[in-house]
């Protein structure tokens, strides 16, 4: 419990920094968000009312502190484009881009661990040579590239998937899934390759340790010392591997989203940044750094699960 209570605590300034960039960089952004709203036509005068209304005639700071003030009781402020509550938009795309990348990160364990598994144990063979040329594939696709042709393969051949026509899972669980599947395959191939090679190259240094060898002179099989002692040990740079995937594919899917007519929340930042609606971008880039953020307290976490001695590491010295 002290060792979670320690990496909470350690995010308050993270989260204070964050706060500060995300509305000094959207303040650096050109252009007159009481212009926007008004538009092209409006007059200074009511510009100028619109900016007094919105705060905007204050010195930055102040605008920091009645900004913080709101984002801290959960009001991020109204879209400058159809008038809705930034939070009310963002809860609405932003399951889709978790779904997304959940089923992703799924995909890609599934793939990673069996091949990444036997290649680290029949290194040199053509098990490995194939997941070598495997991941190798994977890594060179991009995911666009592959997305689309997914879709010309098993929507417009034949006719398989649905190419839009996202349906939340707690509509339709069945059709959410048949949604999802070219989504998630095009995204989950290359983060599988990624930790292919990440588990098999920390597998096959732990297999050289003494430990593993003195497991092995003991008597006890194969099998058992890789699942027992050495894939523990493996995973943390694959744990490390995977935090910072995650962490890139809750910004990095946008594209994915456009190619499969996904109501994400990657479609609704590029949407924000287009129109210049500046409160949805500001309020879009703060829950993306929080979940960034949040993302690393799990995989500090997990550290301690699989390894003690992290979770440990003040007493022990």
């Amino acid at each position: 419990m002290a060792y979670v209570l320690q990496r909470i605590v350690t995010m308050v300034p993270v989260l204070f920094f964050l706060s500060v960039m995300v509305f000094g960089l959207i303040h650096l952004i050109p252009g007159d968000p009481a212009q926007v709203i008004l538009g092209q036509e409006a007059t200074p005068e009511a510009i100028q009312q619109m900016r007094m209304k919105l705060g905007l005639d204050q010195p930055v700071p102040i605008q920091y502190w009645h900004w913080l003030q709101h984002v801290l009781t959960g009001n991020l402020g109204q879209s400058l484009v159809d008038g809705e509550p930034v939070s009310h938009l963002i809860a609405q795309r932003l399951p889709v881009t978790i779904e997304l990348a959940v089923g992703t990160i799924v995909v890609a364990l599934l793939i990673a661990f069996p091949f990444g598994i036997l290649a680290a144990v029949y290194r040199g063979r053509w098990l490995d040579a194939a997941a070598l040329f495997t991941s190798t594939v994977g890594l060179s696709v991009p995911p666009f590239w592959l997305g689309i042709l997914l879709l010309i393969g098993f929507t417009v051949k034949l006719h398989w998937f649905p190419s839009s026509g996202y349906v939340p899972m707690w509509q339709d669980l069945g059709q959410n899934l048949h949604a999802m599947v070219l989504p998630v395959v095009a995204t989950g191939v290359r983060e599988a390759a990624v930790l292919m090679r990440m588990l098999r190259s920390s597998l096959l240094d732990v297999l050289h340790q003494d430990y593993v060898r003195t497991a092995r002179a003991k008597g006890l099989y194969g099998w058992m010392v890789i699942t027992r002692h050495a894939l523990r040990n493996a995973l943390i740079p694959v744990i490390t591997t995977g935090g910072l995937q995650i962490a890139g594919l809750l910004g990095g899917l946008v594209i994915t989203e456009q190619i499969f007519a996904l109501p994400g929340f990657g479609s609704l930042l590029v949407q924000a940044v287009f129109s210049r609606d500046y409160t949805t971008v500001q309020g879009a880039t703060l829950v993306a750094a929080l979940l960034v953020v949040v993302v690393n307290l799990v995989v500090d976490l997990v550290y301690g699960v699989v390894d003690p001695r992290m979770r440990l590491g003040k007493e022990s010295r």
